[in-house]
């Protein structure tokens, strides 16, 4: 009796000991996945949407989006805000003929409850076009130019670890499949069908933007695709927010066009590529964004994007100003118009 009563008294003392110790370990993990800028829920396995992997997407002939966040993970389910939804329904609605991926880094499955999320992504799913599946960045990457940065860690322990991910993944997509890469706060406001196979737009006098790029899936638009892997490669930095997305492209092309800003790529042989001026997909520079959200802008936004194909909204400045979904301002207008199945499930805000 004293030998249990000691075998006992033995293991409760060690788990009042080892205790801490677990809650220690789990508290720091839950801060590792849940900080802002996480990306920690890549590396989890769990119930997920069809992976892109398994799938044989139109070369040359689809439209990319990643969502790279662990929001859904959060939740517990796919989770989707309606400015995102918004930008993958106006490029199915405008390209038809294109196939449009949305591609979520979060594990995770869509669950069809009475919520905002849940009904736009329904929304999003009546259009025969749309293909909502997981991609698992550790799968993705395997065996191509771009592993080591995130088998050895590089990626998640940047200090813009979404951002930086993203910026790998666009590359590495259009590598693999070609065709179309579009951030997730942009909305399509004309067709990208008859454009040239291999583009991108420049966003400023002095660089071009990684917010929508072209390559076609073979020749020269795939010899782009790898010069850009081959540049993360090298010379990937974790501590420079741009040098990876924006800092990729505007290299590549400061080559091939031979010139060293990007306002004189514009008219320059750029051996197959085409750099469009910031109009077509960047109207209104970041440091304008806020006009997109004011009615007094109105009448000129329509001026500035008579010659667009695509408005960006910068949503790293954006994504707190709140739009009442009665309001009359730029944003709003253009969602209406060419997201309405989105906007028209939104709550009280879009």
């Amino acid at each position: 009796m004293h030998k249990l009563y000691r075998q006992i008294r033995t293991g409760a003392l060690l788990c009042l000991m080892l205790t801490p110790l677990f809650y220690i370990i789990f508290v720091i993990y839950t801060k590792q996945l849940f900080k802002a800028d996480s990306i920690a829920c890549y590396r989890l396995r769990g119930n997920s949407l069809p992976d892109i992997s398994e799938a044989n997407p139109k070369k040359g002939k689809s439209i990319f989006f990643h969502e790279t966040s662990c929001n859904s993970y959060i939740e517990g389910k796919i989770t989707l805000f309606p400015r995102q939804a918004c930008a993958v329904e106006s490029a199915a609605l405008l390209n038809p003929d294109y196939d449009v991926y949305l591609l979520f880094t979060s594990p995770g499955l869509i669950q069809y409850e009475n919520t905002q999320s849940d009904r736009i992504i329904k929304a999003l799913l009546s259009y025969k076009n749309v293909k909502i599946q997981h991609l698992d960045y550790e799968k993705y990457t395997k065996n191509t130019p771009v592993e080591n940065l995130y088998k050895d860690g590089k990626v998640e322990a940047s200090l813009y670890a979404r951002s930086h991910a993203s910026d790998v993944l666009r590359y590495l997509t259009l590598w693999k499949y070609g065709g179309i890469y579009l951030d997730l706060d942009v909305i399509v406001i004309k067709s990208l069908q008859d454009l040239p196979p291999n583009y991108a737009g420049s966003e400023s006098e002095n660089n071009v933007a990684a917010g929508v790029i072209n390559f076609s899936p073979n020749g020269k638009g795939h010899e782009f695709a790898q010069k850009c892997l081959d540049d993360l490669h090298k010379n990937f930095n974790g501590k420079d927010w741009g040098y990876n997305g924006p800092g990729v492209i505007t290299r590549l092309l400061k080559k091939l066009c031979n010139a060293k800003k990007a306002k004189e790529m514009l008219k320059k042989d750029c051996k197959g590529f085409k750099v469009y001026p910031k109009e077509t997909f960047y109207p209104v520079e970041w440091w304008n964004w806020k006009i997109y959200f004011d009615s007094n802008y109105n009448e000129k936004m329509l001026n500035i994007t008579k010659n667009s194909y695509i408005i960006h909204v910068w949503n790293k400045h954006s994504v707190n100003t709140k739009i009442k979904i009665k309001s009359d301002v730029p944003y709003s207008i253009f969602a209406k118009r060419y997201c309405p199945k989105v906007f028209a499930e939104c709550d009280e805000h879009f």
